[in-house]
């Protein structure tokens, strides 16, 4: 695996071959556990689970990327990059503009820093690969994880997908 960076003992490292994958599809599971049941829905409505039946699918480099935060030999945080088309409609040909998914750390790692790491280093991979705009949806019921997006710089936005999900909060920042 490849360092991207380090923060309080957390290092993030990109996701680059089968067993990465499936340490990121074991991770998306687990946080896919802890949603409440309107987010399941959200979950079903975007394919989950074909999504990690084909990793890295829409996740591939190099328009796309996941990464994981290690700490000590486990990983315990994972997120997702993928292209949007100008509209914002998923799933199309690759745009200037990405979509941050799937951000989760592991209960044990929370405070150390690893979604901060994981949220910059995908920030830096996206201006890298030359995206404008990254967006994203979230609930707002995650105080935590909107926290971090807000003290990163992202904002309220419209809404840029069919989620079906009415609480759905939908947040952008410019590259």
């Amino acid at each position: 695996m490849q360092e991207q960076a380090q923060q309080s003992g957390v290092t993030i490292v990109r996701a680059e071959n089968a067993a990465h994958w499936g340490v990121a599809a074991s991770l998306f599971r687990e946080y896919a556990s802890t949603l409440p049941a309107s987010a399941q829905l959200s979950l079903r409505h975007q394919g989950f689970d074909a999504e990690l039946a084909e990793l890295p699918g829409k996740y591939a480099e190099p328009r796309g990327c996941i990464l994981l935060a290690i700490l000590g030999a486990d990983a315990v945080g994972v997120v997702a990059l993928r292209p949007l088309d100008p509209s914002g409609v998923r799933d199309r040909d690759p745009t200037p503009i990405c979509e941050m998914k799937r951000m989760y750390v592991q209960p044990r790692a929370r405070g150390l820093g690893a979604g901060r790491a994981l949220a910059a280093a995908l920030l830096e991979y996206a201006r890298t690969a030359g995206y404008k705009m990254m967006k994203l949806d979230t609930e707002p019921d995650f105080l935590a994880a909107v926290t971090l997006y807000r003290s990163l710089g992202f904002v309220d936005i419209q809404r840029y997908n069919d989620d079906p999900v009415s609480c759905t909060l939908w947040m952008g920042r410019a590259l």
